[in-house]
């Protein structure tokens, strides 16, 4: 019997959930998670390590792994075919601002206004 699915915390949810090139609306969308988006977020836009990024979202290290190679060929799949980009799913908890789950006493993205 497998090991039931860890949830992923997550600061907060994604600003923008659909990206289309022009001209796509036919084509089938590709899903991204989610997680798959948050482990993108904090690796390549917030610059943070693998370990780094696991411990903010309470996973292991080669969890993060996994999640950062899909995320990644997901995103290359999108671009290199013009298929349209949709970010929704997958097993996460996200940060209400108090108390924040990705363990910094109040959520960074919070403090701009933004909440789930």
């Amino acid at each position: 019997m497998p090991r039931p699915r860890k949830c992923r915390r997550v600061c907060a949810a994604p600003r923008c959930t659909r990206f289309e090139p022009f001209g796509a609306a036919d084509a089938e969308a590709v899903v991204l998670q989610v997680d798959e988006f948050e482990t993108l977020r904090l690796m390549d836009y917030e610059g943070l390590t693998q370990e780094a990024c696991a411990l903010r979202m309470g996973v292991a290290r080669t969890t993060i792994t996994g999640i950062y190679t899909r995320a990644r060929r997901k995103v290359a799949v999108a671009l290199a075919e013009g298929r349209p980009l949709h970010i929704h799913g997958g097993a996460f908890e996200v940060c209400t601002g108090g108390g924040c789950a990705c363990g910094h006493g109040s959520c960074p993205r919070a403090k701009d206004g933004f909440q789930p």
